[in-house]
Order: C-alpha cells, then sequence, then structure tokens
C-alpha cells in the first residue's frame, strides 16, 4: 500500500506513520518540517496554510490519504480537491465533537451534527471546523471513498495535548491525591496506536462512511487508570478517591483541570465516555488493555525528560496544587 499522511510527526498522525511502516506499507508524509519525522517515511515539505503549500503534492498517486487537521477547513479542502483523481481514498480523522451538544448516551454515527458548518470555511470553532474538515473530504472523494473517524478522547503515547501526561507526572510526585469518584465510572477513550491499526485496516478493507472511534464503553474505569499510573510510576501517591460533589464544589472543571474525568450522570460523562461504537467494532477495532497504554506513554514520558510537548492550540490540563491540597483537606470519602 501507498499511504499519504498530511501530517505525520505528532499524536495521531506519527502513530499512523510508525504502524503503515510497521506493515511494510509505503508511507509518504507532507508537513512543515519543525519535528523530526519517522525513520522510514519520505517526507516533502509544505505549509498547507501557505500560498503554495501544496506544490510538493502535485506529483504522485496515493492508495489513501491519512489527515488530521483540526483548524480551517479550508486546507483539507484545497489538499481533498488537490488528490482526487490520484488518491484512492481519503480518511480523515474527525471527532465526536461534530455531534450536536449534548448527544445523549448511546448516540450513534447517525446522531444529529452541528449546524453552520462548510467545507472551504476560515476557522471558526472546533466543532465546526472538524464538520467541515468531514464536508471537505466527502466534497471531493464522495461519501464511497470517504472515511470519516469520529475519535474521542485519545490517550498513548507522543500525546501532546497533555491528559495521560498530567496524571502520570501527578502521581510520579507522589504524596496524597485527588482522585475523582466514583472510582467505577466507566470510561470511553482510545489508544492512539489502536486508533492507527484501525485505520489501516478502514483502507484495505475499503471501508467508508462515519465511524465513532473510542473503545466500547467501560474498557477501563477511573480506578483502573489512575491506580495504572500509580503502578507504573513507582512513586509514593496515595489515591484519595473524592465524591464527585465534592470535587464541584470546589469549583474544579471537570475533563481540564481533572484530564478524562467528568461527572457520572453529567452531559458531559454520556457525551465523552456513552458513544455506540459497535459500527468501529464490527469492522475490526480492537483496544489493547489500560495498563499498557499507561506503561508505554510513562516510558515514552522518561525517554523524552519527563515533559510532554504540548500544542499550542489546547488549553492547559492539570490541577493547581493548592486547590488540591484545599480539598483533600476537607474531607474525602
Amino acid at each position: 500500500m501507498r499511504l499519504l499522511v498530511l501530517g505525520g510527526t505528532e499524536f495521531a498522525g506519527r502513530a499512523v506513520v510508525e504502524a503503515a511502516l510497521g506493515r511494510g506499507w509505503e508511507v509518504t508524509v507532507l508537513n512543515r518540517g519543525r519535528h523530526a519525522p519517522v525513520p522510514g517515511a519520505r517526507t516533502l515539505v509544505g505549509d498547507r496554510t501557505a500560498p503554495g503549500g501544496l506544490d510538493a503534492l502535485k506529483d504522485g498517486e496515493w492508495d489513501a490519504v491519512v489527515d488530521t487537521w483540526s483548524a480551517a477547513p479550508r486546507a483539507v479542502h484545497e489538499a481533498a480537491r488537490l488528490l482526487r483523481g490520484r488518491a484512492r481514498r481519503y480518511v480523515y480523522v474527525s471527532s465526536c465533537s461534530v455531534y450536536t451538544w449534548a448527544p445523549p448516551a448511546g448516540y450513534a454515527e447517525d446522531a444529529p451534527l452541528v449546524e453552520g458548518a462548510e467545507p472551504d470555511a476560515e476557522q471558526t470553532d472546533y466543532a465546526r471546523d472538524k464538520r467541515g474538515g468531514e464536508l471537505a473530504a466527502v466534497d471531493a472523494f464522495g461519501e464511497a471513498d470517504s472515511v470519516l473517524v469520529r475519535a474521542g478522547l485519545i490517550l498513548g503515547p507522543y500525546e501532546n495535548v497533555g491528559r495521560l501526561p498530567w496524571w502520570l507526572t501527578r502521581t510520579a510526585r507522589g504524596g496524597p491525591v485527588l482522585a475523582p469518584g466514583p472510582r467505577e465510572l466507566p470510561l470511553q477513550y482510545v489508544d492512539v496506536r489502536d486508533l492507527a491499526e484501525w485505520i489501516l485496516g478502514a483502507v484495505e478493507q475499503g471501508l467508508s462512511g462515519p465511524f465513532n472511534l473510542i473503545s466500547p464503553q467501560g474498557h477501563a474505569t477511573m480506578g483502573e487508570l489512575l491506580e495504572a499510573c500509580v503502578r507504573v510510576t513507582g512513586g509514593p501517591a496515595e489515591l484519595r478517591w473524592t465524591a464527585p460533589e465534592t470535587v464541584l464544589a470546589a469549583g474544579i472543571e471537570p475533563w481540564t483541570q481533572l484530564p478524562v474525568w467528568v461527572p457520572p450522570g453529567s452531559d458531559l460523562h454520556d457525551a465523552l465516555h456513552s458513544a455506540d461504537v459497535s459500527r468501529a467494532v464490527a469492522t475490526g477495532l480492537t483496544c489493547r488493555p489500560v495498563g499498557e497504554t499507561v506503561a508505554d506513554t510513562w516510558r515514552w514520558l522518561q525517554e523524552i525528560g519527563g515533559e510532554a510537548p504540548l500544542r499550542p492550540d489546547r488549553t492547559q490540563k492539570g490541577l493547581d496544587p493548592e486547590v488540591e491540597a484545599k480539598v483533600l483537606a476537607a474531607g474525602t470519602e
């Protein structure tokens, strides 16, 4: 297989490149050259936001294109139109954020979508930008030759958002750790490497259309995730499970200040941890154990010096130590 990855040096794009090379595929990447390329991939340099930034793609043919773009849909629109006729399939890594807020628990790919998105629009907000990217891919390649990967929470090595890396560095620091309950809270996420393998399988199978791409609900719990963090970091951390009501009463923001966690029974939990993923599972999605994801992410963090490189366009993750200490002092369950 001949694969073109637009980006290909960070998080999801990098995982796709590594997985494709592992299958013996011929991989070409186009990016701005700001990060070290994956060894074995052919590198083209271009800035898709600048005039002439796609000139390096004027020649060549590929079996598939993988695009992880998250900003102005216009960039997807221009790339997809340029590659139409020279690539067989366009895989756009989208997001479950494209569904109208707030989708109910158990929502599938036919749930209502955000309105106001356009395939050639400038940057607006994350949900409409991702939906616009989907429209751009379908506009150029048609529904039969485009795959819309509606990812949810993505974790694993190379994470540049700061969720799992924050929990790992926090447990490594040791001491009492504010663990938001309940311990049995079911989570949905996907290891970036499992996401990558599913994408390549989708190309091989000739799949098309939208897919919610996250683990089945309850693949792991909040307790299993945080206990794995304590175990792999080996620090003297003590998880102190705290009732959701106590966390919220302290003004702590779910998802951002306490990454991954959202309170049970809320719109946030239904939207972020309750999607129907039966379509993806039926087409080959398999998810590795949470302990493996946590251990491999910790190993990667140590290899790069302990601090994850964060995307500048994402909000800061994590809880201020003083706020954590104040809530813990008020009592835990």
